[in-house]
């Protein structure tokens, strides 16, 4: 992965209000990555990267996409075992935000 890729990478990682699409984007990666382990999550964003070609003049959505899936293979690097959305911790306090907002 080049400089630029982990840059547009981090930022899209940053706190921020995302987009609908971006909405959409992490939570069609959390349904795919599910059961898979490290190696397969790395494939996966591999895959994503090179579809996108440019990661910076790529849709908000694919830059989340990407974005996702390294989240998700690092946190699989020392984890070990399988993906699973229910024992995230960060999609854990998203739904948790997510609820108390809409109070």
């Amino acid at each position: 992965m080049t400089e630029d890729a982990e840059a547009v990478l981090e930022a899209a990682l940053e706190p921020h209000e995302p987009a609908h699409a971006e909405i959409e984007a992490r939570w069609r990666v959390r349904e795919r990555a599910t059961g898979l382990t490290h190696h397969e999550a790395h494939a996966a964003l591999e895959a994503v990267l090179a579809e996108a070609g440019d990661l910076e003049s790529a849709d908000a959505s694919v830059r989340a996409e990407a974005a996702e899936w390294q989240r998700i293979g690092d946190l699989l690097f020392d984890h070990g075992g399988p993906y699973a959305p229910e024992t995230d911790a960060y999609v854990q306090g998203q739904l948790t935000a997510r609820e108390h907002h809409r109070d």
